[in-house]
């Protein structure tokens, strides 16, 4: 219902770390803002694999005794957003197989491109599959490959194409692999005689935890006998991180090859004022939450006050969903709510991460001016999203993106907005420093081969 990007999937694990599975329930916890559809966690005891997951956040789906009963120091675990897959059971992750060489549970986070190209290939090997995620198809090609479990997980990432974090589980063992491109984020640390992996370094934080290494590009790092080796499984990895891990996906306190998400947004916003030398307003106002570091940036760069113009309702949540447009708007209120003694009357800076559809910020800005704002210049700490993304966010095709199909005088005058600017792509990249950044959503530049994805990519049905 609401206009705005989803989140990927989180991963997260414990190697050799007492109440290992306390640990994973913590750091999915610290990562729910990446899926709240479903939590699982796979912990190694006595010689097997024990699963626990289901549909829900990870303090619905786990309570303490659950968690008591799991008792091994090695653990993985998943907190879920379905970009590729539907909301089935069968697709909750960990996913786990038992085969001669023994059970393995994966957990995984992106899209691999080329599922569709592996699926056939698997079924006509033989393959049967339980769910429609990419991630079984990883598991799957694991299964089949020969050699030791880091020779097939090398194995089986050279094959695949896309974005890809994912950790495997077998026996005590667990292998961190981060795809060529660097599209997705991934990094450990040490935790007393052990270690703890995460898609973010905001779980670790939780653990008091604040030193950590990166996971490189095109890098399997195993964790074994109580070491940690890293293995460069290609030739020649790029950097390619997704920008929108800093722009929206990533809490504000984490860190992403070696920048703070919170410093890069408010850099944004200063980027934005710059814009603006001309603009005469009496406030700044961040669409809560991933926009108040832009804001804040905006704020301290052009002198105009930064006020909590917009209220959220943090118990309202992704999958409130009505059938009716006036229902819809609704929602809208029931999420979001104007503080009328602060805009009523006011010339307002509204900064939101960025605009998909449109809908959300047409909404915004009428909520605003209804409760007697004077003008609203809406300004966005991203460029425009003019293309699908098919590493792990769900905007698949063009017809569903406002920036694909109108201008942006178009735009402004749908969202009934009195002003309206976007960053531009350069402005973004010197943002990041020397962190490549990937900018496909935005400029139609994609890293890699697209496969059964090239259509939609080219804006045909």
């Amino acid at each position: 219902m609401f206009d705005e990007l989803h989140e990927e999937c989180g991963v997260f694990g414990a190697y050799h770390v007492d109440e290992a599975a306390f640990s994973v329930y913590y750091g999915l916890h610290s990562l729910q803002h990446r899926g709240q559809e479903a939590s699982g966690i796979a912990v190694y005891q006595d010689g097997r694999i024990e699963t626990r997951k289901g549909k829900g956040l990870t303090i619905d789906v786990f309570n303490r005794p659950d968690l008591e009963q799991m008792k091994g120091r090695t653990a993985i675990g998943h907190v879920r957003y379905s970009t590729a897959g539907g909301q089935e059971a069968e697709n909750i992750q960990p996913i786990v197989a038992h085969g001669h060489s023994g059970s393995i549970a994966i957990v995984h986070n992106g899209q691999i491109v080329n599922d569709m190209e592996l699926r056939v290939e698997l079924e006509q090997k033989g393959c049967i599959f339980q769910g429609t995620s990419d991630s079984e198809i990883i598991l799957h090609m694991i299964m089949k490959e020969r050699g030791s479990l880091l020779e097939r997980v090398e194995k089986t990432a050279r094959q695949l194409e896309g974005a890809f974090s994912f950790l495997v589980l077998q026996d005590d063992v667990i292998i961190a692999v981060r795809d060529k491109y660097g599209l997705r984020p991934l990094s450990y640390a040490r935790n007393g005689e052990g270690y703890i992996i995460s898609s973010e370094t905001c779980a670790f934080e939780v653990q008091g935890i604040y030193d950590h290494v990166d996971v490189k590009p095109g890098e399997a790092v195993s964790f074994s006998r109580g070491l940690v080796r890293h293995h460069c499984y290609v030739d020649h990895p790029t950097s390619h991180m997704c920008a929108m891990e800093y722009i929206y996906f990533a809490r504000p306190d984490s860190e992403i090859e070696s920048i703070n998400v919170h410093a890069f947004r408010k850099e944004t916003g200063k980027m934005l004022a710059r814009m603006d030398e001309d603009l005469d307003a009496d406030l700044v106002i961040g669409v809560p939450d991933s926009s108040l570091s832009a804001a804040i940036g905006y704020a301290e760069e052009s002198g105009v006050i930064m006020e909590s113009g917009l209220v959220k309702n943090r118990f309202v949540t992704r999958t409130f969903i009505q059938p009716t447009q006036s229902l819809r708007d609704r929602g809208v209120r029931m999420k979001l709510t104007p503080v009328r003694d602060v805009v009523e009357g006011k010339s307002i800076v509204m900064i939101d991460d960025s605009i998909v559809r449109g809908t959300t910020s047409r909404r915004i800005v009428s909520l605003l001016k209804e409760a007697g704002a004077k003008e609203v210049h809406v300004r966005i700490a991203s460029p425009i999203i003019t293309s699908p993304c098919f590493y792990g966010v769900d905007t698949s095709t063009k017809k569903e993106l406002i920036g694909a199909n109108k201008t942006v005088e178009e735009i402004r005058e749908y969202i009934q907005a009195d002003s309206l600017k976007f960053m531009s792509c350069e402005d973004l990249k010197k943002a990041a420093g020397e962190v490549g950044l990937c900018t496909a959503c935005f400029d139609g530049r994609y890293c890699s081969p697209l496969f059964s994805h090239e259509k939609s990519a080219r804006g045909e049905e």
